[in-house]
C-alpha cells in the first residue's frame, strides 16, 4: 500500500466531483463512487511514498500551512495501460505547484516515491474512475460533464493505505 499527502476540496467542488462519480456508477461504469468508506473523497494527490516515517511526518506538519488555493478543473485525462484511470485535470497554478514542490522536498528521501511525483513530472488531477477497460473509456468520457468547475482547497490530509486511516496535517 501507499502513504500519501493529498489536497482536499471545498464542499462545493467535492459535491461536483461526487456527482460525476455517481453519474458513472449509475451507468454501470467504473467509478470512485463504488468505494463507500468515509475516507474515500475527491482529492489531488500531492505526493506518495511506500512509507513516511514519524520524523518526516513531523516535518510535514511543521512546514505546511493551510493552503489558500483556488482549484479549477480542466479537461479529462486518461492514464494507464490495459486498465485505465479517468480523471479531471486540475489546472496548475503557481500556488499549487509551489505546494507540491514543498511536499516533494520533505518526502523525496522516503522509500518508494515514484518518478511521476517529481516536480515537473507531476500531473495534478482528480480521479473519477480507476481500472477502466479500453472499451469503457468512450462511454465514460461521453457521460461525464465538462469540468469548468472552480473551488478552493479545504486542507491537506495524510492517508495511510496500510492502516486505512486519514488525518489532517494542515
Amino acid at each position: 500500500m501507499v502513504q500519501s499527502v493529498e489536497l482536499l476540496l471545498d464542499s462545493a467542488l467535492d459535491t461536483a466531483v461526487r456527482r460525476e462519480w455517481r453519474r458513472l456508477s449509475d451507468a454501470a461504469l467504473p467509478s470512485q463512487d463504488i468505494v463507500r468508506k468515509s475516507t474515500n473523497r475527491p482529492h489531488v494527490t500531492l505526493a506518495v511514498a511506500q512509507h513516511i516515517d514519524p520524523e518526516t511526518e513531523l516535518l510535514l506538519q511543521q512546514q505546511l500551512s493551510p493552503p489558500d488555493l483556488r482549484i479549477s478543473l480542466g479537461g479529462l485525462v486518461v492514464f494507464g495501460g490495459h486498465r485505465k484511470t479517468l480523471a479531471y485535470l486540475v489546472i496548475p497554478t503557481a500556488g499549487l505547484l509551489a505546494l507540491q514542490r514543498s511536499v516533494f522536498r520533505v518526502l523525496h528521501g522516503c522509500p518508494g516515491v515514484p518518478s511521476h511525483i517529481h516536480p515537473g513530472d507531476w500531473t495534478p488531477h482528480i480521479t473519477l474512475a480507476r481500472r477502466v477497460f479500453s472499451d469503457e473509456i468512450g462511454p465514460a468520457v461521453n457521460l461525464v460533464s465538462p469540468a469548468h468547475t472552480t473551488g478552493k482547497a479545504a486542507g491537506v490530509r495524510r492517508w495511510d493505505g496500510d492502516a486505512r486511516r486519514e488525518w489532517l496535517i494542515s
